[in-house]
């Protein structure tokens, strides 16, 4: 057995989702809120979104360089990792009265209730824990 079968793909939890009360204003005919479903994303997924999110613009000089629109990435990076309620679901944006679950994701929620799915899809993401703690708990062990 090698020493990084630990590491082995088949070896890696591939179970990275979480249930979160994102707001409190969808319930079920029982009056229970309803929690929203997220998953955490392969940085693979992760870069696409980024480099869907950037744009070329003119530096100094006329040179051009990238710049990520961080609410762009913010919001691609939420549907991807949103899987209930189906942000791409045709019916449900039909009811709000828009086209793509960006537009959908805007139309839903509040701008604290989008803080708070955006705060769980970083943690869940592991951007929970800032650089120094992690380098300091790797220190430590």
């Amino acid at each position: 057995m090698s020493q990084f079968s630990a590491f082995f793909k088949e070896n890696a939890s591939v179970d990275v989702t979480e249930e979160v009360i994102v707001s409190e204003r969808f319930k079920d005919e029982n009056g229970k809120l309803i929690p929203w479903k997220i998953q955490g994303i392969s940085e693979t997924q992760n870069k696409a979104i980024r480099k869907s999110a950037t744009k070329m613009i003119k530096g100094k000089g006329g040179v051009k360089v990238p710049e990520i629109d961080s609410d762009e990435y913010m919001t691609k990076l939420v549907i991807a990792s949103v899987i209930y309620p189906n942000l791409k679901d045709a019916e449900l944006q039909e009811n709000y009265g828009v086209a793509g679950a960006d537009n959908l994701l805007n139309k839903m929620l509040l701008s604290g209730e989008f803080a708070t799915l955006w705060e769980k899809v970083q943690e869940l993401n592991g951007y929970d824990k800032d650089i120094n703690e992690v380098m300091e708990e790797t220190k430590n062990s």
